[in-house]
Parts: structure tokens; C-alpha cells; sequence
């Protein structure tokens, strides 16, 4: 079933042969939609994913939710940037005055985190243990994200994230 794009027809929305080429998971509805402002792509919110879409509606890119670290916005030059769990290059786009699509973003993003932790490491290392959840599944997964130059491979780091881990999954009733 494609999605109803009548409620959406008020901010900027990808023509329908476009958006019918998105492949929709059972349940899954389009929620918001912006076009960049170079035409090289349209980047679509559902409530299970992110997507990036060529302007021949082509799937370029597919993200769950929990596979999202963030996005920023820039407003001086609308500038989004979306990174993403897996350290795979982050997405840049500019966007004018699109905000739907930058407050479903924040959203979904946030509501895909179920529990976070952040490690205790020594010197300026950073990274952080969390609990979040498959929005189209309610799968509980783990995910640990580390800041730059942190090596995983790192005693202190393996012993901090293991301690992080374990609270958070007593926390949410995880076995461990």
C-alpha cells in the first residue's frame, strides 16, 4: 500500500512516481519529505527509517532509525548532516526552509534511544554504551559508539564498555 500523501501535500513532497519507489515495510508511513536544494536528492522520514532518494527516485541510501547517531543542522548555510552507528560516511545536504523533516529527524532518532551510558574512559576519550530500539521491530539491540581515534581493541575501552553494557541491560532487563 502506498502512503497517503494528501496531509503531507502542504510541505514539499516527492511527486508520486518518486515516493513510489520507496520500498515500505509492513506498517511503515511516510511522515515527512524534503528535496535538496542542488536536486540531487530527496530525503525521506518514515516511522521505521530514513531514506535518501535520487531525483529519479532511485534508493541511494536506507537507514533504520537506530542506525542513526544524529543529524545537525546549520542554519547560517542549511547545511543537515545525519551520521550514522556504523561510522559510514555521514550524509550533507542543504535544506531551505524544511522543517518538518528536521524536527521528524530529531524525533524519531530520540525515540529510537531506550537507555544510554556513557564510558568511563581516561584522558579526552569518549564514547558512550546505549539501549535502543528497532522502531519497526520493538527489538531491544545494544550499540556501543566510540569518539574519534578510540580504539575498541583497547583493554580499558573492552572493560568499560563491558561494565556499560551490563548496567544498561539490568536497567532494561536484558539478560545478560
Amino acid at each position: 500500500m502506498r502512503p497517503s500523501l494528501r496531509r503531507l501535500r502542504r510541505r514539499a513532497v516527492p511527486a508520486d512516481d518518486v515516493l513510489g519507489r520507496l520500498p515500505l515495510g509492513a506498517g511503515e508511513r511516510v511522515l515527512s519529505a524534503a528535496e535538496d536544494l542542488d536536486h540531487t536528492a530527496w530525503l525521506v522520514a518514515t516511522n521505521h527509517a530514513f531514506a535518501v532518494l535520487g531525483p529519479d527516485g532511485g534508493l541511494s541510501r536506507r537507514h533504520r532509525w537506530h542506525e542513526v547517531d544524529h543529524g545537525s543542522w546549520q542554519r547560517d548555510n542549511g547545511l543537515l548532516t545525519v551520521t550514522f552507528v556504523d561510522r559510514s560516511r555521514p550524509g550533507q545536504w542543504r535544506l531551505g526552509q524544511e522543517r518538518h523533516l528536521l524536527q521528524t529527524l530529531r524525533e524519531r532518532v530520540q525515540a529510537s534511544v531506550v537507555l544510554t551510558q556513557e564510558l568511563t574512559l581516561t584522558g579526552r576519550r569518549t564514547g558512550r554504551a546505549v539501549i535502543r530500539q528497532d522502531l519497526a521491530t520493538g527489538e531491544l539491540l545494544e550499540q556501543v559508539v566510540l569518539g574519534r581515534g578510540v580504539r575498541a581493541g583497547d583493554p580499558e575501552v573492552g572493560a568499560a564498555v563491558r561494565a556499560a553494557l551490563d548496567y544498561l541491560r539490568e536497567q532494561v532487563g536484558m539478560p545478560s
